[in-house]
């Protein structure tokens, strides 16, 4: 349907252009003849119709466009016999339509590149057969098969094989990364080498291939501000153009240059001015594994003054592990085991870091906590062969009346080193200490640099771990404040505290323990949210890429975003002005304001076609490649 509208358009283009010609040249060898008259107004019947169409369907809904003005400017044209200046009007303004479709379309084209990246067809194994089936016909539990070349339809867990995978339709990434056996692959990315079978957890529209695609498609509805006030002021603007008009035409008594007034105070250039930029740089994005949900927060982006960080699987890898076992009055192997059936009834990374120690040492264990409590931000109280276990940092030892004075001189040594200390103990003591590491990405510091660099005023790294292992992550880092020992809701405050001082404010996290923080936020920002729900949902920008050099990239994108909306809205102005003054002093016709009215509307989207090769030449995303009482500190 979609394609015939375009033909139609095209046909009518080509049609009215021949005929426009050939009444030109009829027009200047043998004049205003009737065959000459004949074809001026064929040009303007056929080019004008669809125009006519349009400003009739929009007055319908009292909506007063660019249409309706272009079609009473014809057709007083017509009345007062100006023939040629109607013909030339209503085929200039739609061969620029047609050149506007066109040429609008390769700002969609990022967009479309991820459309094309959908898979057709999946190969699932039932009954011991193998069978092609459409994707959409996969349920959840099939077994997929997917060979070299092959698209992966599904999201799921890898049951057999082993394989390298380009995964550029999610993250951007186009490096191939090895996935085998229990390990989690998504819809849309592409086997480069190697087979697997792939067991189907999620199918359809709930794959984050077809997430992410919605979320984009989303994205360009959800309009700038600057768009809305454009919008806003050109529902207002053009019925004062027709009031100024006929204004104009009762002082002057010229219908000619009233009509001129009309076609050229056509708001064109200035409305497209913004969307255009909006739809270029979300797509820009979207290629390269940022998605951005909307014009409103590409602006926001761009303005942001300060930016905090969370600590752990942001700044850090986020895959800690177990350095050290300290036992007291146990071994070391009862104290993991210990400490692992506790923590199989948390989601927290040092939880995952403890029991993939205890599964290594020990194997597999199925033990499973009773009576289990979480204390956020603090650790948790559990039950085990009928004894009661605390399992967390200082103060939940300390608000349940356990001393751990006698560890403390060992607790800070390992904090100092940068170690998380995880205690472990009973009413009547502490059975044992675990100290954990987490390593900081090794982009980290030169993306802190490099957003310094870029004018950000302000940045902080909230985290909920003890003051020295923070500390020795923000030196690392070069983050020159933090807050350590924070509760969720601190971190709120906090970023709250932060908007008063520097107006808006992001904060960049995983989108899993972050989730009231990236809520709270002027600015959501999810790193590595390729596959989390949370992060998918509550987060403004997500960095569907693991690592956080993307950041660099986001912020770049949107302020080359503004600007770009900045020139094509000047632009659009200079242009108006300009005709305004030439109609004023009668040196613009009719034809010639249509004219130049066209060639702005295309070169502001050809401004914003720039936008899609933002990135290209050089890649600015390689460059900078816990609770309790509040401490702050300075570094």
């Amino acid at each position: 349907m979609m394609n015939m509208m375009k033909m139609t358009i095209g046909r009518i283009v080509l049609i009215s252009g021949i005929l426009a010609a050939a009444s030109f040249v009829l027009k200047e060898m043998i004049g205003y003849e009737k065959i000459t008259i004949f074809l001026m107004l064929a040009t303007t019947v056929i080019a004008g119709t669809p125009v006519f169409r349009k400003a009739i369907g929009a007055l319908r809904y009292r909506i007063v466009g660019i249409d309706a003005l272009v079609t009473i400017a014809v057709t007083g044209a017509v009345i007062i016999g100006e023939y040629w200046e109607a013909a030339a009007v209503t085929f200039l303004f739609m061969l620029g339509d047609y050149l506007e479709s066109r040429t609008i379309e390769k700002t969609r084209s990022s967009i479309k590149a991820l459309l094309d990246m959908a898979p057709d067809k999946a190969r699932v194994r039932r009954n011991g057969a193998e069978t092609e089936i459409d994707p959409e016909d996969v349920v959840k539990g099939d077994l997929v098969v997917v060979r070299p070349g092959e698209k992966i339809a599904v999201d799921g867990t890898v049951v057999e094989g082993s394989a390298y995978i380009n995964q550029a339709a999610i993250t951007g990434e186009s490096i191939p990364i090895s996935r085998t056996v229990d390990e989690t692959v998504f819809s849309g990315t592409v086997i480069e080498s190697g087979y697997l079978i792939v067991r189907a957890d999620r199918v359809g529209e709930d794959t984050t291939f077809a997430r992410i695609l919605q979320m984009v498609e989303d994205a360009q509805d959800k309009k700038a501000k600057t768009q809305k006030f454009l919008e806003k002021f050109s529902r207002y603007y053009t019925p004062a153009i027709i009031f100024l008009s006929i204004a104009l035409f009762l002082a002057t008594k010229d219908l000619v240059l009233a009509l001129t007034l009309l076609v050229i105070a056509c708001p064109g250039a200035l409305v497209i001015s913004t969307p255009v930029s909006v739809v270029a740089g979300i797509g820009n994005g979207a290629k390269h594994g940022v998605l951005v949900k909307g014009g409103e927060i590409m602006e926001k982006l761009g303005t942001v003054k300060a930016v905090a960080f969370d600590k752990t699987g942001t700044l850090t890898v986020g895959k800690p592990s177990v350095t050290r076992a300290e036992p007291v009055g146990m071994s070391e192997d009862e104290l993991l085991r210990i400490a692992a059936v506790g923590e199989s009834y948390s989601e927290h990374p040092l939880g995952k870091a403890i029991i993939s120690a205890a599964t290594t040492k020990l194997g597999r264990i199925s033990e499973t906590p009773e009576d289990a409590e979480i204390f956020s931000g603090h650790g948790l109280r559990y039950s085990l062969d009928g004894k009661t276990y605390f399992i967390g940092n200082r103060k939940l030892f300390t608000d349940n009346g356990i001393s751990v004075e006698r560890h403390e001189s060992y607790l800070q040594s390992e904090e100092k080193k940068g170690q998380t200390a995880v205690i472990v103990g009973t009413a009547e003591g502490v059975c044992g200490i675990i100290s954990i590491a987490d390593t900081v990405r090794p982009e980290a510091k030169a993306l802190i640099a490099d957003l310094e660099s870029r004018g950000i005023e302000k940045i902080v790294m909230l985290t909920g771990d003890n003051i020295r292992a923070a500390r020795a992550i923000a030196k690392e880092t070069g983050i020159r404040e933090f807050y350590s020992e924070l509760l969720p809701d601190d971190k709120v405050r906090i970023l709250s505290e932060l908007r008063e001082r520097y107006g808006s404010v992001a904060m960049v996290g995983d989108g899993v323990n972050d989730a009231p923080a990236l809520a709270s936020s002027d600015l959501g920002i999810a790193v590595g949210g390729a596959g989390k729900d949370i992060a998918m949902e509550t987060a403004d920008v997500v960095l569907l890429s693991a690592g956080i050099r993307k950041l660099s990239y986001a912020v770049g994108l949107s302020r080359a975003t503004v600007r770009n909306m900045k020139q094509n809205i000047t632009f659009a102005l200079l242009v108006a002005a300009f005709l305004l003054a030439g109609v004023l002093a009668k040196t613009v016709t009719l034809s010639f304001g249509m004219l130049v009215h066209e060639v702005s509307v295309l070169l502001v989207i050809l401004n914003a076609v720039r936008l899609l090769h933002y990135g290209e030449s050089k890649k600015p995303e390689d460059v900078p490649s816990g609770e309790g009482g509040i401490a702050v500190e300075e570094l």
